[in-house]
């Protein structure tokens, strides 16, 4: 069951596809994918929160390069974990 709130629901169908692509997602991706899934998300609202993926979920979320995203379950145990 996805959160009641927008934002809750934008960072859940980000988690979601993070979880589906294991070599992660650039940020342009990622913002395209989650825009599609749902028509009802403001582009605006789905920029704010992936630009925040990192902040809200520090534990789960990182960007092993600039402008890519990938969960911390899929990081190998030498990658630089910024």
């Amino acid at each position: 069951m996805k959160p009641a709130t927008l934002t809750g629901r934008i960072n859940a169908t980000a988690l979601e596809l993070l979880d589906r692509h294991p070599e992660g997602l650039r940020w342009s991706e990622l913002n395209a994918k989650i825009e599609e899934s749902d028509p009802g998300f403001h582009p605006k609202t789905v920029n704010g929160c992936v630009w925040k993926l990192v902040d809200t979920f520090p534990d789960e979320v990182y960007k092993p390069a600039k402008g890519v995203f990938r969960l911390r379950k899929y990081a190998s145990p030498a990658a630089d974990e910024s």
